[in-house]
């Protein structure tokens, strides 16, 4: 069964040309001009991957992530921005909305596949890794298996990759994660990602979580503290 992608954009010739690529590579791919039809498609279709515009009349790229990621039915669906808007900005708004990547236009139709075969290889290994059913803390306990995270017995909605962060730095609590070693493990050596993703992703985590929890160590990376 091939994988669904949803391409929520205004731009009709920039959906035919994506859908078309897509589907030549064997995706099932669905499409929506605007964001309130890009929310009810993706709850119709629960798709693997939703590429998504910043820029689009009605309700804007941003908003429309926000209101995805308020679905848990979707927390498994990886969300990418692909979009003209390049400014660092705007990069942080979307991966603060929720989004998982972010990619710029014009990108080369081979590339985009590309980068999307690589978030659904990432996505599938991080489903297969799972070598515990739970990682308890005194606060907090992660089950990956159920994808669920609990505070105190009060449920925590964590996008994907939100939730693999949480998972690595809890598998080994105490020990430093490395910024690369983090990249490479929850996103993918192989993916572009900005240099920011990583640092709105744990503010995300700390904002949901407490700020006890995440310790940074400066010009190294992260660990996870009991």
């Amino acid at each position: 069964m091939s994988e669904k992608i949803l391409v929520i954009d205004d731009e009709s010739d920039i959906r035919f040309l994506l859908k078309y690529n897509l589907e030549k590579e064997g995706f099932t791919v669905y499409e929506a001009p605007n964001g309130l039809e890009g929310i009810q498609t993706a709850k119709e279709v629960h798709p693997a991957v939703i590429l998504l515009d910043v820029m689009m009349p009605e309700m804007d790229g941003i908003e429309t992530c926000e209101q995805l990621r308020q679905d848990s039915n979707l927390n498994d669906t990886m969300i990418c921005f692909l979009t003209a808007r390049g400014e660092d900005y705007s990069q942080i708004a979307g991966l603060d909305a929720g989004a998982d990547y972010y990619l710029t236009k014009p990108i080369k139709p081979k590339v985009l596949v590309s980068q999307i075969s690589s978030m659904l290889r990432r996505r599938k290994s991080s489903r297969a890794d799972i070598d515990f059913e739970e990682t308890l803390n005194p606060k907090i306990v992660l089950n990956r298996e159920r994808y669920r995270v609990m505070k105190e017995d009060e449920k925590i909605n964590l996008p994907r990759k939100e939730f693999e962060l949480l998972s690595l730095l809890m598998s080994k609590p105490g020990v430093v994660f490395e910024r690369q070693e983090i990249m490479n493990t929850v996103w993918g050596g192989d993916v572009i990602v900005g240099d920011r993703t990583i640092d709105v992703h744990i503010r995300k985590l700390r904002e949901k979580l407490g700020d006890e929890y995440i310790v940074t160590i400066k010009g190294v990376g992260y660990k996870f503290q009991q």
